[in-house]
């Protein structure tokens, strides 16, 4: 018995150790129904309800954190608005239940808020984390509806003098997921627009910064506002696709009132409530945050990083995709594959990924035989390896991978007719992949998202495949044409396939790239994206004198450019020269420490790229410490001051791990400013950093703005 016990102990301890740690984070969140007043929160944030029947109002929103709240005035109805008319909400109901995470999402804690209108029934289902700012809110709709608001708001124009209050009256046409009626006549607002179809578009981001006045729409997915007179703020994320691409949009995502805020816009059609089952609307977080711009992106980011639980072994990625050549399907076969492995390995690649053309079927895009996409399950081998390609089928080449310590991946393309309806069949055949070959991450081109229809049959798909593989699939979802999932939605999946760029077509410029990743950065975390680089020796002549040709930069640089990301080789290895395998050995350094700075949060620092600034990425640790990647464009100055987000103040050890900077301690003045120094143009550093003398950065601390 005492062997017993010696052998067991320890796992007891460890195991009741473990349930301490996680009853203490289901402790941290809480809901609670008392009369007419219903709370949810955690120990950063508070959101307090009227009852209302089950219709809430919003009371009052507290940050915990510097004991502050947003106090609501009151409103004619719910923060929720959908249908006109006087109905009352009736059979309202209140239930909690806690999460518990599943490799994928963080665990949380749901409160469910059920109420019938007339024939429609609601569910409102908010999300708290531990540890989290923010408040989640889904909505379902279920039943029917003869008319939900719909229609866009009327332009300034289109609107008469005010010489009344009765002129300052508007009628509301437009469905609203959430919303918030404060106090103050100083209310500074940030809305941010988002694009993909990043094969058309190269501007990913716009921002519009305003005194909200009187009621105005705007476009985006991110709304930030901060009271003037006392600091304290809030935004507002729709969860939902890119603001060019939603489902029955009605031109707004956000409608500002002086200090009445909304979030527009459902992403369903009357046809598309059902009285046989829930149908989910798109999604709406608030968050609050205190007076800096880094406490309200830190807090943003908090959010994001629960919906996606980042694994090293699952989620980091050195990417090799052979597509960027422009070889499209003409070389892909077994004997191609082994020799780009071998290659591969030796550049410190992680993953391969065979793009279109190792399937039998044949796609649209295919060099060799035009092939389509419409009613691909009428040739059930569509999605087997072709057999006069990999006669062995892709056995060999997995099996060399393994032994290589090289993940081969695949591209996929749903069936996109109507509406993903043989998306069962699409599961199945990337199941059926996993289970035969070891196959988890694919490639998801080709989407077309145009009706709520497809977007559930494409959730089912995935959700599918995450089930039978033990959640152990992921999804590269690419946003290059279509109408798809952007950067807000489906976020659960995977990562983002950000653009095709190439140097036959003179569309790779190392500063674009490094550009879009930046701007993106703010808003999107940097990790969840997927950033090429490409062999820079092939069509340089094309580029002639070109001041930003990639033949300008080292490879080395090139690919410094993805680190805040995953970076994605976006090339043929067998078209590389001899000197391009020296970034093997950078590439294994990097992967060294890639984990630890992705889970920073990750932000822009120094200027927007334009070719010629000092700019970069900043990772900010939860202790202050964290990771410094700058880069010198082809700047003439060998010494620049970089705005960071490091607070005004500090002493800062820079650690070099990577490129051409040098250690040094620097003093951190106004706006996270310090010096540093590269030694030439189109170089780069990587540093680690610690706060120096005990000083301990606090996220809110930085004033930037």
């Amino acid at each position: 018995m005492k062997h017993f016990l010696k052998k067991w102990v320890p796992f007891l301890v460890l195991a009741g150790g473990l349930a301490a740690g996680l009853q203490a984070q289901e402790n941290l969140c809480y809901s609670r129904l008392e009369g007419d007043t219903l709370v949810v929160g955690n120990n950063l944030v508070e959101r307090k309800f009227l009852w209302n029947g089950g219709d809430l109002v919003t009371v009052c929103v507290e940050n915990k954190r510097e004991g502050t709240c947003l106090r609501g005035t009151g409103l004619r109805g719910g923060d929720f608005v959908l249908a006109g008319g006087g109905l009352r909400p009736t059979g309202a109901e209140c239930r909690r239940e806690w999460i518990a995470t599943d490799s994928i999402h963080e665990a949380c804690q749901q409160t469910t808020v059920s109420y019938t209108l007339g024939g429609l029934h609601v569910r409102r289902v908010y999300r708290v984390y531990p540890d989290c700012p923010a408040i989640a809110c889904d909505t379902y709709l279920k039943g029917s509806l003869s008319s939900i608001l719909a229609g866009k708001e009327a332009a300034a124009a289109d609107r008469k003098n005010i010489e009344f209050a009765e002129d300052m009256k508007s009628r509301q046409v437009t469905p609203v997921l959430d919303r918030l009626r404060l106090s103050g006549q100083h209310w500074q607002v940030r809305t941010v627009e988002f694009f993909d179809v990043t094969d058309w578009n190269n501007n990913l981001v716009s921002e519009r910064r305003f005194l909200s006045y009187r009621k105005t729409s705007h476009r985006g997915n991110l709304l930030f506002a901060r009271d003037g007179e006392t600091g304290r703020g809030f935004f507002f994320l729709k969860e939902a696709p890119c603001s060019g691409v939603q489902l029955s949009y009605g031109g707004a995502d956000f409608i500002t009132d002086f200090a009445h805020f909304q979030v527009a816009g459902l992403g369903l059609s009357p046809q598309d409530i059902r009285p046989d089952r829930w149908v989910k609307a798109y999604g709406c977080v608030l968050g609050v945050f205190h007076d800096s711009e880094l406490d309200a992106l830190s807090a943003l980011r908090s959010y994001q990083k629960k919906l996606r639980i980042l694994r090293p072994g699952r989620d980091e990625m050195v990417m090799m995709n052979t597509w960027g050549d422009r070889s499209q399907d003409t070389k892909v076969n077994e004997a191609f594959c082994l020799a780009e492995l071998e290659r591969a390995a030796r550049l410190g690649v992680t993953h391969f990924q065979i793009d279109d053309g190792w399937q039998a079927g044949k796609s649209p895009n295919s060099a060799v035989a035009k092939g389509s996409f419409k009613d691909i399950w009428d040739n059930p081998g569509y999605w087997t390896p072709d057999p006069r390609k990999y006669p062995r089928g892709l056995s060999p080449v997995v099996e060399r991978g393994r032994e290589l310590g090289i993940e081969i991946c695949l591209w996929f393309n749903p069936s996109v007719q109507d509406d993903f309806a043989d998306w069962r069949k699409d599961a199945d055949a990337l199941v059926s992949l996993y289970r035969r070959y070891g196959i988890r991450t694919f490639k998801i081109d080709g989407l077309n998202i145009p009706t709520k229809r497809a977007e559930e049959n494409l959730r089912r798909l995935f959700d599918t495949v995450l089930a039978a593989t033990g959640r152990q699939a992921v999804f590269n979802l690419d946003v290059t044409a279509g109408r798809r999932a952007g950067y807000f939605s489906f976020n659960e999946y995977g990562n983002v396939f950000l653009e095709n760029r190439y140097t036959d077509w003179q569309n790779y410029y190392p500063y674009w790239t490094l550009r879009n990743l930046w701007q993106l950065s703010k808003y999107v975390p940097a990790e969840r994206l997927q950033i090429e680089f490409l062999n820079k020796w092939r069509n340089a002549a094309k580029y002639g004198d070109d001041p930003f040709a990639p033949a300008r930069y080292s490879f080395e640089y090139l690919f410094a450019i993805a680190m805040a990301a995953q970076p994605l080789a976006w090339l043929e290895a067998s078209n590389l020269p001899e000197e391009a395998f020296a970034l093997g050995g950078v590439i294994g350094r990097y992967k060294d420490v890639r984990h630890a700075f992705h889970q920073g949060t990750i932000l822009p620092v120094g200027e927007e790229p334009d070719g010629r600034s000092w700019t970069g990425f900043q990772s900010v640790g939860r202790d202050g410490n964290g990771y410094l990647l700058v880069f010198r464009e082809s700047s003439p100055e060998a010494q620049a001051e970089v705005d960071t987000w490091l607070p005004e103040g500090s002493r800062v050890e820079l650690l070099p791990l990577l490129g051409q900077g040098r250690a040094a301690t620097v003093k951190v003045g106004r706006r996270g400013r310090i010096a540093l120094s590269l030694p030439g143009a189109n170089s780069y550093a990587l540093y680690q950093y610690r706060l120096c003398g005990g000083h301990r950065a606090h996220l809110p601390s930085n004033p930037r703005n």
